[in-house]
Parts: structure tokens; sequence; C-alpha cells
């Protein structure tokens, strides 16, 4: 039997990567969707042939043929969707970051830890066939001398606009929109506090947001650093952090500004190796992705490349989902990981 879904949260990323993935693969059953916008809940579920449309989010929870809830709605709204999917005995597939705040998460780790079904956070990159092929050949922590991460982006409306034709939703009463606007910021600000400039805040978001894939990458490739040396902001898009390792340090650079490319990536560095993933905008579907390492001796060097791999990581990650929930698997991106970057977020931010 397929596994029956339902959606909450109809926007880009759901129209994109999860509809598309989930319609085309038998193991699963788009049973359901819901947004506030009922325009996007009538196209979608036209698209794809959805019993279930609704603009009520209760009604998503409640079926019980209803196996498994997509929480894809803005980040504001998580924790109490989360909280609700749980207490209605659903699988949980919710997209990065789980929550805003550790005050919104602690509760939640308490509340699902009886709970048998999958939890389960959506960090893709972590599931990309190349972080995988890095992951397996990593070298010892002791060998490493320096390691970059990166995310120097333009946004992804550059991208969507000439590649898919994306429903955007012009029906959510403004209301609506301030409201989620004002939760937003009392979220950021409960963390950064209330007296700190909007670009200290609006740098924590980015944070929460594009820099959790490359955190929680870092922390499965190399542990939970030892501190934090140094962190600034400018502009509330460009963010630097240098993360103590002991004897190495890791550099974080995210930058979101308007040149058209994507330059997110990892490289490790030690005497005689560098190893180097980079990953392409996920929202032209199958771009490809590899793996280098080059090495050298005194007299020689040479380049292995591991790749490239076209496999969308939105969908090794949705595989990794169907086993988790199929075979009781817990996934490593579970609520307490999301808890260890929520903590590394709070102790960057009080650098800004």
């Amino acid at each position: 039997m397929p596994i029956s879904v339902g959606l909450i949260g109809l926007g880009e990323v759901a129209q994109l990567m999860h509809l598309p993935l989930l319609a085309d693969d038998p193991r699963f059953r788009i049973a359901g969707v819901c947004d506030v916008s009922p325009t996007l809940v009538e196209a979608m579920a036209t698209r794809y042939g959805v019993p279930l449309r609704t603009t009520r989010t209760e009604e998503i929870f409640s079926p019980s043929e209803i196996d498994a809830v997509f929480i894809l709605a803005p980040d504001y709204l998580h924790s109490e969707l989360l909280a609700q999917a749980i207490d209605a005995g659903k699988h949980v597939f919710i997209e990065k970051p789980v929550c805003l705040t550790k005050r919104e998460l602690l509760p939640l780790i308490e509340r699902n830890r009886s709970n048998p079904k999958t939890v389960f956070v959506g960090y893709m990159r972590r599931y990309a066939r190349p972080f995988l092929a890095l992951k397996q050949r990593m070298p010892p922590l002791e060998e490493i001398r320096h390691v970059r991460i990166r995310d120097l982006i333009r946004e992804s409306r550059f991208f969507v606009d000439q590649t898919r034709h994306i429903v955007r939703a012009t029906d959510v009463p403004e209301s609506v929109v301030k409201e989620g606007r004002a939760r937003t910021q009392a979220l950021l600000r409960e963390v950064m506090g209330q007296d700190r400039p909007a670009g200290a805040v609006r740098a924590y978001q980015v944070l929460t947001g594009l820099s959790s894939h490359s955190f929680s990458a870092m922390r499965e490739l190399l542990g939970r650093p030892n501190g934090v040396v140094a962190a600034r902001q400018s502009g509330g898009e460009a963010v630097v952090v240098l993360f103590d390792y002991g004897h190495f340090t890791c550099v974080y650079e995210a930058v979101i500004h308007e040149v058209a490319r994507f330059d997110s990536g990892i490289e490790v560095l030690t005497q005689n190796r560098h190893y180097r993933i980079n990953y392409d905008t996920p929202y032209v579907r199958n771009l490809p992705t590899r793996l280098e390492i080059t090495s050298s001796t005194d007299t020689e060097t040479g380049t292995e490349i591991v790749g490239p791999f076209y496999e969308d990581a939105f969908r090794v990650e949705l595989e990794a989902f169907h086993d988790c929930v199929t075979k009781s698997l817990r996934p490593k991106t579970d609520l307490e990981d999301s808890l260890a970057d929520l903590e590394l977020f709070a102790e960057v931010g009080r650098y800004f």
C-alpha cells in the first residue's frame, strides 16, 4: 500500500520539489493539500488529482486515511503544526528549520520521545550523493588543516521564473501576511533581543534558513565545533563565521546578492589532499554535482572525480523518509539533531 500524504503549504518548494516527486513515486499517494490560499489549493489539487482540498489544517490532520503530513508552511507556523501532527499520530516530514527558537523546539522533543511515528526534518543536502561520497572518504579529523563552507547565492525567483511555472498566491488577506511577518519578527527577536538592529535580526534569519543546510552538514562531517571564534554580518545578508575545531578552523561564508549564480559547497584541506563538493541551485532540477579529490606528492598531482551525480537530492531525501516510515528507522535529521543547529545559530548571533 502506498503511503498516503497530506501537504500543508503549497508555495514554491512544494510546487517545485515535493509535489512532483511524490506524484512520480508510486510508493506515495497525495491524498490532501492545504494552504491559506484557496487559489493554490484548487490549482494544486486539480494538477495532481487530489481528493481532499482545504484551507483548514485540521482537515489534513483528522482523516485516518492520511498516513503522513508534509509541513511546508512558513517557519513561524512550524512548531504549532508539528505539535498537532504528533498528537494526530501522523508520520511527519517538516522542512527546515523545524523551529526558529530553542524555546519552541524543546517541548516538541519531549512530546516526540514516546512517539512511534517518524518525524523527519528536511535537510536534503545531507542526503545528496556527493555529500555521502565525501562522508565516506573523509580523512581522519587529526589530518584536517582547514575547512571552508560557503553559500553565495542569488534568491530562487531568478532561476524559477526561467525554468518552471509557479502558481503564486494573490488571494491571501493582507492581515494574514502582516500577522505572519509580525510573528516571525517576534520569534527572531526572542533570540536576538528587542534592541538589536534590523540587520542583525535578518542575519539570524539567514542562518535559520540558508545556512542551516551548511551548519547541519558541517556537524555531520566534523562533529560539533568547540565554539565560535568570531562572526560578522553586514547588511543582514552577508555573514562570515569562524568555528573552532581545535587544531583547525572552519570558515563559513553566506552572501545573498543579485549575481546569477549558486555557489554553495564544502572544501576540506589536509596537507596533501583537497576535497571539494559544490551544490548548484536546487531550483533547476537534476543539475550535475560531483566530488573532486585532488592529491599531490612531491612530484605528481591528480584529481579524482566522483560523479557526476544527476539524481535530485530531494528525491534521495524522499527515499530516506520512505525507509524511516516503512522500516521504523530513526532519521539522522531528527528533532534532537535540529536542536544542535538552533544552539549554534544563537551562539553565532551573539556576535552580530
